[in-house]
């Protein structure tokens, strides 16, 4: 029998304890153990980004994160971003998912959280980017079914939005490099 590792730490605004066995990555911890399906298991080596998470509001691979280094930190996954809107005195679902939703931003929905996340992190250091950073912010993300201009259109909507401007001229975006 393998030992297991306790862990605290912060997820989704709420302070969780759990234990893991020591080579469980932050993927498997959120999956297995704190049942947030919403992080998703894609390609297990990070090359698709649909495992992406926030980490102390950074977006980092939960496949390639070994949970026992997440001791103490805060993890954000996609099922905490309208619990924490309404938190912070928002009202309905968080705008970046509202914007998701409303651009069309999904087919299958597989890799949305990761990408949602990715441009939170974004949104959160540069409230206003340009479609190059956006572009370059969701590079790590890989969508197999929308060719990413509705998603690049939802992250330009959620940013005019909040600055309460209206959004960019949609025009066809180059898929990320």
């Amino acid at each position: 029998m393998r030992q297991l590792q306790a862990l605290q730490l912060t997820v989704n605004g709420d302070a969780v304890e759990l234990a893991v066995p020591a080579h469980w990555t932050l993927l498997e911890a959120l999956r297995y153990r704190l049942g947030l399906t919403g992080t998703k298991q894609g390609c297990d080596k990070g090359d698709c980004g649909a495992c992406t998470v926030l980490l102390d509001g950074e977006p980092v691979l939960a496949c390639l994160t070994l949970a026992v280094t997440v001791e103490g930190r805060d993890v954000t996954t996609i099922e905490g971003l309208t619990p924490l809107h309404l938190r912070a005195g928002g009202t309905g679902p968080d705008p970046l998912q509202d914007a998701f939703d409303r651009s069309g931003a999904l087919q299958c929905g597989f890799c949305q959280p990761g990408m949602i996340l990715s441009a939170k992190a974004l949104l959160a250091r540069t409230p206003r980017p340009t479609r190059q950073e956006i572009l370059h912010a969701l590079s790590g993300n890989l969508c197999r079914c929308t060719g990413y201009t509705q998603i690049v259109q939802a992250v330009e909507l959620a940013a005019a939005e909040a600055a309460g401007e209206p959004p960019a001229p949609t025009h066809a975006a180059a898929e990320p490099a």
